[in-house]
């Protein structure tokens, strides 16, 4: 029997599990920390590292308290994070600025000047995260910074993933030169690949823009997997954690990533880890090109396999938006929603709310609502939501078949799927395939899987998982709805990529609002299109 800490930093807390490699999760923590937005910029989201680590602090405590062990029987801790979340700090590691958040899109103008150089001079890594760079991701992000702070670019040393920022402080490591950085994060968000010589050359980084002179040498370090040690727990932050100093800390890594380990990952299975946004998370025994698709990475989600990374850059937060227009919550929107058939709204819901993230990657687009009448509800749009995230993952999973990525599995983890048993449904009915639910929650069990490697109880990734994963419950697709969203579905893909493409040439679309009511009629029993009200 052994005993980690898997630490999960989320976008707005963080949560400590204590795991026992016999008895599974045996505590848990959580606390919370402000995300910082402003209604004048609505792309601006920033969170502070000294709230992260004070979170972290009352979080591992809390998990130590309910767990019933003191910190001396913790082996080693690993952590994971939200991603690409940027900080640039000084010589001595101390953080200039804030976090650029995962969600952080003021970004858009330096990503588009990466993608069109890219292009232009034929770099191969842009062909690797889908053909065009992001504004969620680090380059794009450290170029915003740099424009924006001239008086403090001579003072930064470097700049940081979240994940790596966070495991050398807790290692005690002060030398921005010296700090282990995550394939994970450099692979996917910095277009790093050890087949390449690294990073982008610096030829192209200063034809991009002048200021990213030398940073390529800045981002300098050891690059790493997750089942490398990146160091050991400092004394001060032993301390403060209530932890045994000099315990190992591996490699970190994205949250999505380490959470698809931890619901069970294996070659063959997606997995939709669904919060705030969705990342979809997938392993290939070797990596292949799939246009559109934010990331294939050898090394990243296991540390023996490829890697592949795509997602919607909004879920939870468009239900939570609705619930707020509406002056309610989620859950209160979400009662009666068991009772709505597959496209009795007459809606159609393109999730683009906080842009493209896959398969479009188009960070310009907004979110857009077709069928609207005067009878319809926040909770009709609500369901209407459900749908369009589904019907978007179902493109970037054709998407990622077409291409060699086996689906014979689809599995939704993170925190939605644990608590909305209408989303599963929908998904399942619009997938026609089987969803397969963790009977509890993996948030931060992946960490924790991470961390029993670095302290040596299990020897794979896959003999961790054996022991630690939970069984799944499986949600069966239904014969009627099936059927109605085979007719909704081509009305969806017709639509995403007629408005969502750049380039887009003509389109049909006259039949579109009148087959969503035919549609509704038929779900509704032939009564109009509208809501459950009537």
């Amino acid at each position: 029997m052994s005993i980690v800490a898997g630490v999960d930093f989320g976008t707005l807390s963080v949560r400590v599990s204590i795991v026992d490699s016999a008895r599974g999760r045996i505590g848990s923590g959580t606390a919370e920390y402000p995300l910082h937005r402003t209604k004048d910029d609505p792309d601006r989201a920033t969170q502070s590292h000294a709230d992260h680590m004070e979170a972290l602090v009352s979080a591992t405590r809390r998990a130590l308290a309910e767990a019933g062990v003191p910190g001396s029987a913790v082996e080693a801790i690993a952590i994971d994070t939200t991603g690409s979340s940027v900080i640039p700090v000084d010589a001595n590691l101390q953080p200039l600025d804030d976090y650029y958040l995962w969600c952080d899109h003021r970004a858009w103008e330096e990503a588009a000047q990466i993608t069109e150089t890219a292009r232009a001079r034929g770099l191969e890594a842009i062909d690797w995260c889908g053909g065009v760079y992001s504004s969620e991701w680090g380059w794009a992000k450290l170029l915003h910074w740099l424009r924006h702070n001239p008086a403090r670019r001579e003072r930064m040393a470097t700049a940081l993933e979240h994940c790596d920022m966070a495991a050398a402080v807790l290692c005690g490591i002060t030398d921005a030169a010296a700090v282990p950085r995550s394939i994970c994060a450099m692979g996917h968000k910095w277009m790093w690949n050890a087949a390449w010589g690294g990073l982008p050359p610096e030829e192209f980084l200063t034809a991009v823009d002048p200021l990213l002179a030398g940073v390529r040498t800045k981002i300098a370090g050891s690059y790493a997997t997750s089942d490398r040690i990146a160091g050991r727990l400092a004394p001060e932050w032993a301390e403060r954690l209530g932890l045994r100093a000099g315990i190992p800390i591996p490699t970190g890594a994205f949250d999505a990533h380490w959470d698809a380990i931890g619901a069970g990952c294996r070659i063959g299975d997606v997995v939709n880890v669904v919060g705030t946004s969705t990342c979809i998370m997938a392993i290939a025994d070797r990596p292949a090109l799939i246009p559109g698709v934010c990331g294939v990475v050898p090394g990243s989600i296991h540390p023996q396999k490829t890697g592949v990374e795509a997602g919607l850059s909004a879920t939870g937060d468009i239900f939570d938006a609705i619930a707020r227009r509406a002056g309610t919550t989620v859950a209160q929107l979400s009662a009666g929603l068991g009772a709505y058939a597959a496209g009795q709204t007459g809606l159609l819901r393109m999730t683009w709310d906080n842009g493209d993230r896959t398969v479009l990657v188009n960070p310009e687009l907004g979110g857009i609502t077709l069928g609207w009448r005067l009878t319809h509800t926040a909770q009709d749009e609500l369901f209407a939501a459900i749908e369009g995230t589904a019907f978007h993952t179902r493109v970037i999973l054709e998407r990622m078949e077409e291409h060699g990525v086996p689906v014979r599995r689809i599995v939704n983890g993170g925190g939605i799927p644990q608590k909305n048993a209408v989303l599963n449904q929908v998904y399942a009915n619009v997938m026609g395939k089987p969803i397969l639910v963790p009977k509890s929650d993996v948030t931060s069990l992946g960490s924790a899987i991470f961390a029993f490697l670095a302290a040596g109880v299990f020897r794979s990734v896959e003999e961790a998982q054996d022991a630690l994963c939970p069984e799944y419950t499986v949600i069966a697709p239904e014969p009627a709805a099936v059927e109605t969203y085979r007719s909704l579905y081509p009305l969806y893909r017709k639509l995403y990529f007629s408005f969502g493409a750049r380039r887009s040439g003509a389109a049909e679309i006259g039949e579109i609002l009148p087959e969503l009511r035919r549609i509704a009629a038929r779900a509704r029993g032939g009564q109009s299109a509208g809501t459950t009200a009537n």
